[in-house]
């Protein structure tokens, strides 16, 4: 018997394609991913972020592909990264040919702005010999312009036309190995544009709300957008689009897939704002907690909470929690049972070495 029928989510069956060894679509994990903001004739520079992206919890990373140094400088860039690169192609066709050749597993494209059917068709030949999905990027800021005379501005329908038209596009090249964005500035666009395509195709859809802004009102409008159609079960990969670094974005996004129980990795900590009520300096305990942490990957929950109000039914629901108490006396939870008083100047020490061996007794068992 499902004691938590609330918590399901019944996610949207789509086709499985392959991004390199990751899987997206099918009943694959929804995977996260960012961009790279280095210039990527810098190889050095961008293979650094591509690695910190990766321990970060990065499943994909896109690397822009302007010009033919940017290309040339991919074959290199590939043979270092830990996971599969996606080729952000716009407007000439031989970028995207250069970027399949050089290693790229998945190529970023918008098939309107890429030229003639020949192209086109040039480019997914490309792809299918080497072994490269395509993903059909349509964004409300570069509609086609006969889209845009019909609709007379950016709208769901609009986007949808575009995205199933260059669908078509790729489809009459024989392709199938297809991943589609419908992404807007505006919150309830793109809403609205992923559930009126999400009826119409089940190709698997990558889920973002583009040019979202600065770090905390684009995280705040990522995490309405793709959290209320992930909600709906739309939804198979994610980028949150930030004015910051990237490796932010993937933090994010793995906040947001943690949230809704659709991904388990590294440390969930539950903690309180605090109040006059705490025992310790919550906020500063968090904070350091999160940093001492980062290098966790094992699936773990830990509470961390001020007080004895609400502190001991949070402990009960973690595998490691912390109740704030009088007179520097705080409780430790394992499992949800009280273990034993621990100091203020004890919590951060303890509770990292407590995380470690849980982690090496959940690797030890794989």
């Amino acid at each position: 018997m499902n004691l938590r029928p609330y918590r399901d989510i019944k996610k949207r069956k789509t086709k499985q394609i392959s991004v390199g060894d990751v899987k997206i679509g099918g009943d694959n994990p929804i995977s996260v991913q960012s961009m790279t903001n280095t210039l990527t004739t810098d190889v050095t520079s961008t293979i650094k972020q591509i690695e910190e992206l990766a321990n970060e919890g990065a499943d994909l990373v896109r690397v822009s592909c302007p010009d033919e140094n940017s290309t040339k400088a991919l074959k290199e860039i590939c043979k270092h990264s830990k996971v599969p690169l996606i080729a952000d192609i716009h407007f000439h066709y031989k970028r995207a040919l250069e970027a399949a050749d050089n290693g790229a597993k998945c190529l970023r494209i918008n098939p309107g702005n890429i030229g003639s059917k020949d192209k086109l068709s040039e480019v997914v030949k490309s792809a299918k010999y080497n072994g490269c999905s395509i993903r059909i990027g349509v964004n409300a800021g570069s509609l086609e312009q006969d889209l845009l005379e019909r609709y007379k501005e950016p709208c769901p329908e609009a986007l949808v036309d575009s995205a199933l038209r260059n669908i078509k596009l790729v489809e009459d090249n024989n392709f199938d190995q297809i991943k589609i964005s419908v992404k807007s500035s505006d919150v309830f666009l793109s809403i609205a544009a992923y559930r009126q395509l999400s009826k119409k195709t089940d190709y698997p859809l990558h889920l973002g709300i583009t040019e979202s802004g600065s770090f905390v009102p684009g995280s705040v409008k990522s995490s309405i957008g793709l959290g209320v159609l992930l909600l709906d079960g739309i939804g198979d990969t994610i980028r949150v689009s930030l004015s910051d670094e990237p490796v932010k974005e993937i933090k994010v996004g793995n906040e947001i897939l943690k949230s809704l129980n659709l991904r388990s990795r590294g440390v969930k900590i539950i903690s309180c704002p605090s109040c006059a009520r705490q025992g310790f300096d919550v906020i500063e305990t968090v904070k350091k907690l999160e940093k001492r942490l980062s290098h966790i990957k094992a699936p773990i929950t830990l509470s961390i909470i001020g007080c004895v109000v609400n502190g001991p039914g949070e402990a009960s629901q973690t595998e490691i929690g912390i109740t704030g108490g009088g007179k520097d006396s705080n409780m430790l939870y394992l499992n949800g049972i009280q273990n034993k008083k621990i100091k203020n100047e004890e919590i951060i020490s303890h509770v990292v070495s407590l995380v470690e061996k849980k982690e090496s007794e959940i690797l030890n068992k794989k």
